[in-house]
C-alpha cells in the first residue's frame, strides 16, 4: 500500500472529524444536522440509538443465517459504528482509541484476555472494600 492509498482508518478518521465539527460547542446546528441533534440531546439520545442499532445488527445477522441479504447486515453494522462514533466523540474519544485497543489485544487469546479483565476487575473490587 502506498502512502497515498486511503485506508479504513482514514475513512473512520474523516467521519470522526465531521462528527467533531457537529458538536454543539463547535457550532453544530441541531436543526440542520442529525449528529448535532443527537449530541445536543445528550447521552440518552445517542445511547438509545446504539441500543436500537445493536438490536438491528442481531436481527440482520439472524436473517442472514436464514438466507437473508448479507448486505443488510453490513448496513446495520455501519449504523451501529456510526452511532458508536457519536458516543466516542461525546466522551472525547476517537476511532483511533478503539483501533489502539484492538491492536493492544492483537495476538492475545480472547479467552485469556477476558480472564485477565475479570481478574483485574475482581482485584479492583476487593481493593475498594479494604
Amino acid at each position: 500500500m502506498t502512502a497515498s492509498t486511503p485506508t479504513s482508518a482514514d475513512a473512520l478518521a474523516r467521519l470522526a472529524t465531521v462528527i467533531e465539527s457537529r458538536k454543539p460547542g463547535r457550532g453544530g446546528d441541531p436543526n440542520a444536522s442529525y449528529v448535532a441533534r443527537l449530541l445536543h440531546q445528550g447521552p440518552d439520545a445517542f445511547l438509545k440509538k446504539i441500543g436500537e442499532e445493536a438490536t438491528e445488527v442481531v436481527m440482520a445477522a439472524k436473517d442472514a443465517d436464514h438466507g437473508g441479504d448479507k448486505a443488510k447486515l453490513v448496513g446495520e453494522v455501519a449504523d451501529l459504528w456510526f452511532h458508536s462514533m457519536i458516543a466516542l466523540a461525546h466522551y472525547g474519544l476517537a476511532p483511533a482509541d478503539v483501533i489502539a485497543e484492538l491492536e493492544r489485544r492483537e495476538g492475545t487469546s480472547g479467552i485469556e484476555e477476558k480472564a485477565l479483565r475479570k481478574a483485574l476487575n475482581r482485584a479492583s473490587t476487593e481493593g475498594q472494600k479494604t
